[in-house]
């Protein structure tokens, strides 16, 4: 898919909330494109007691929640339009619901991507060797 237009599509779903004192959402929005070609979306929850997750979170588990767990490509958006980097977290959730991630095309601006594998280079599980 066209970076451009997922990053637009990613835009239109980062629109900051308030929910109550203690709860923000949608200060990020991420879109990612499955296996079958499939589009699924989330915004990220931000509760002050720190229980809340990414918007990337979101997206993956309705991606899972259709069945899927295949992803071609990603992107996040914060609310001011800025295209983000997926945090650690994230990036190794994406890593172990299917091994097969590390080809993801990470979306970082219209003309720039990265692969899941070069963000995401020694994973915990791996042995270092000195």
């Amino acid at each position: 898919m066209e970076p451009k237009r997922l990053i637009e599509k990613a835009r239109n779903l980062a629109n900051k909330k308030t929910l109550s004192d203690e709860c923000t959402v949608g200060a990020v929005g991420c879109v990612i494109v499955s296996g079958s070609g499939a589009e699924y979306g989330g915004v990220c929850i931000d509760a002050a007691c720190g229980i809340g997750f990414c918007a990337e979170h979101a997206a993956i588990a309705a991606m899972i929640t259709a069945g899927e767990s295949r992803i071609r490509q990603i992107v996040a958006v914060n609310h001011y339009g800025t295209v983000l980097s997926p945090c650690g977290r994230c990036r190794e959730l994406m890593f172990q619901i299917n091994l097969t991630n590390l080809q993801t095309e990470v979306i970082l601006g219209e003309h720039a991507t990265i692969s899941l594998g070069e963000l995401l280079p020694k994973r915990w599980q791996e042995a270092w060797t000195a």
